[in-house]
């Protein structure tokens, strides 16, 4: 069975609805918002995303407040 999402990745699951650009913008959004980050407590590159906000470290359970996609965002 060949792979679906090669080309789109993460984004696949919206089919051909929303058009290639939006696709792939959601692709780099959604790409941002599930990778993991380095903490700023005790520096393991642990830090995930729980809520639009919200990020926890899984390694010493600190919790930060932060953008919506990203732990730090250009204000800050």
């Amino acid at each position: 069975m060949s792979k679906r999402t090669k080309k789109v990745g993460i984004s696949g699951k919206y089919g051909s609805k929303y058009g290639r650009k939006l696709r792939l913008m959601f692709n780099k959004i959604e790409n941002l918002q599930r990778a993991k980050y380095v903490c700023p407590s005790c520096k393991a590159k642990k830090l995930r995303r729980t809520s639009a906000g919200i990020w926890e470290c899984k390694k010493c359970g600190a919790k930060i407040a932060g953008g919506a996609y990203k732990p730090s965002t250009k204000g800050d």
